[in-house]
């Protein structure tokens, strides 16, 4: 058996059981202080309060649960019951969702939640409970720059031929290749130790989560290429969804949207605090002078898109260009 889904099933015997309805986990694998750890917190009190202590939803951060891809696994078998996931994880089961992630699709996070929160969240709504997965609210997780061990990325030719870690997200990896990268993906637990031994050069990232995981401090050299933006899914098992009183969904699904609308908000603050923060503390931050260089180089990830999913790709393409 996978160690993180025998290790979910332990941690819900320590946790009274989640094989009781009442008592529920949410895992993720930020640190402490993340946004998406905090709007867990916050979702688990709303829970509580609007349940009557009905349900009970214990936090397990910081991976404790495995990566996300583990997670994922362990919410569609219902050995965990919720987890706030990352955009490229809940690709590989939700392969739809890699649209949202397309390059300089968004100028910045405001203007992608007025697009994705329509039609398109309803879309993978529908793919997820197909999955046996619930989706209850789309996090924020920023739009992403680059981070590299000993220079700053002003063009594409910056990135030609460099081994940058990704998240395991065909997207991603899509977009730099296009831009001559040497993409590979891996774990968010495992990357600071692969950059510290070199196994990789660079990686992306917001620039909340490079702060709190202190990224910065071995990647020093911070360039803000924002090439593309990402959600982070909060997603529950559609078999403990389904087992939820009408009353208990409702309940669930407005401490989602709170949560949702709180995390955003903590993201946005954050993200505005950073940057200083990021400077004060040794990085060197650069802004990206030609940005339509990187535009024209990323324009063939958005026929490969628009080639598997052609009505998704021209309808979020259409939105967000108003």
């Amino acid at each position: 058996m996978n160690r993180s889904i025998l290790g979910a099933i332990l941690c819900s015997t320590v946790f009274a059981g989640a094989a009781s309805a009442d008592t529920v986990i949410l895992a993720h694998a930020q640190p402490p202080g993340n946004p998406r750890s905090l709007a867990a917190d916050f979702f688990a009190e709303k829970v509580a309060a609007c349940s009557e202590g009905r349900i009970e939803v214990n936090v397990a951060g910081a991976a404790t649960m495995g990566d996300d891809v583990e997670a994922l696994t362990s919410t569609s078998a219902n050995v965990i019951q919720i987890t706030a996931n990352s955009q490229g994880a809940t690709a590989q089961i939700i392969p739809e969702l890699n649209v949202i992630g397309l390059p300089f699709l968004f100028a910045d996070a405001p203007s992608a939640w007025k697009v994705i929160d329509g039609e398109i969240k309803a879309q993978i709504d529908e793919r997820a409970q197909a999955a046996g997965l619930k989706l209850l609210g789309l996090w924020d997780n920023g739009i992403r720059h680059v981070s590299h061990l000993s220079k700053s990325i002003t063009t594409p030719a910056d990135l030609q031929g460099v081994k940058i870690r990704t998240p395991p997200d065909d997207m991603t990896i899509a977009i730099f290749n296009a831009l001559g990268g040497n993409p590979a993906p891996l774990t968010f637990a495992e990357l600071p130790t692969a950059l510290q031994s070199g196994v990789f050069e660079a990686q992306e990232n917001p620039l909340t989560n490079i702060y709190s995981s202190k990224i910065h401090e071995i990647t020093k050299f911070i360039s803000l290429t924002g090439h593309k933006y990402e959600t982070s899914p909060l997603l529950a098992s559609m078999a403990w969804w389904s087992s939820l009183s009408p009353e208990d969904q409702a309940c669930v699904q407005a401490s989602a949207d709170e949560a949702t609308a709180f995390q955003r908000q903590t993201a946005t603050e954050q993200e505005a605090e950073v940057k200083q923060k990021l400077i004060d503390e040794g990085a060197t931050v650069t802004e990206i002078a030609d940005r339509q260089a990187f535009i024209d180089a990323t324009a063939p990830v958005y026929e490969e898109y628009r080639a598997k999913f052609p009505e998704l790709v021209d309808t979020i393409t259409a939105e967000a260009a108003k």
